[in-house]
């Protein structure tokens, strides 16, 4: 069903809420694939971009009293996909086994497009930030690893450090960058740039 018209799409809301289950299965099928679209935009999954897009439309036929006292349909529906997603994308966020696959891959965001970039651009900030904030030592450590792409035996060389040293080093560093970045950096709105994080 195509997207209805002004006076077609008044009288069908008006319908659904008064409780009219046809006309909200018209009002579905008329938002269905521009909402997942939508958030398939943020998520990178069709899986999860279909559950959300009806936990949209649930939320609209729970709440559908109030339907009347909306003054834009179109952009009501698009605000709750939104934070829909980000609430999506927070939630995984916090999960351990996300944030390992995420840190894994965070520096991987290389080719961005003019409206993630000034979001990268703030993250890289931010991580600098934190890397500035470490000890002496290990903000050594944890640069020649990550900026210079050596190994831990080529940096226990360097330093003349053991390689067990170099490895607590580099793995407290990361663990002082995700607590520092989790209190200052919004993580979820990087995911919703990386598709390659969540499949």
């Amino acid at each position: 069903m195509g997207h209805p018209n002004f006076e077609t799409e008044k009288e069908l809301l008006t319908q659904v809420s008064e409780g009219d289950e046809k006309a909200f299965r018209n009002l579905f099928e008329s938002y269905y694939e521009k909402l997942y679209q939508y958030i398939f935009g943020f998520i990178k999954s069709k899986q999860v971009s279909e559950e959300l897009v009806m936990d949209v439309f649930l939320k609209i036929w729970l709440g559908r009293d109030i339907i009347p006292q909306i003054h834009s349909f179109n952009a009501f529906l698009f605000r709750v996909a939104h934070n829909k997603s980000i609430d999506f994308l927070r939630s995984v966020a916090r999960d351990p086994k996300f944030q390992d696959l995420l840190w894994e891959n965070i520096q991987l965001v290389n080719n961005t497009t003019a409206d993630s970039s000034i979001l990268v651009q703030e993250y890289q900030n931010k991580l600098r930030e934190a890397v500035s904030l470490l000890p002496p030592q290990r903000k050594k450590v944890y640069q020649l690893s990550r900026e210079q792409d050596m190994t831990h035996d080529q940096i226990a060389v360097q330093l003349n450090l053991s390689r067990n040293t170099i490895n607590n080093h580099i793995v407290e560093a990361q663990r002082f960058i995700r607590t520092y970045l989790s209190k200052n950096f919004d993580i979820a709105l990087l995911v919703a740039i990386m598709p390659q994080v969540i499949k």
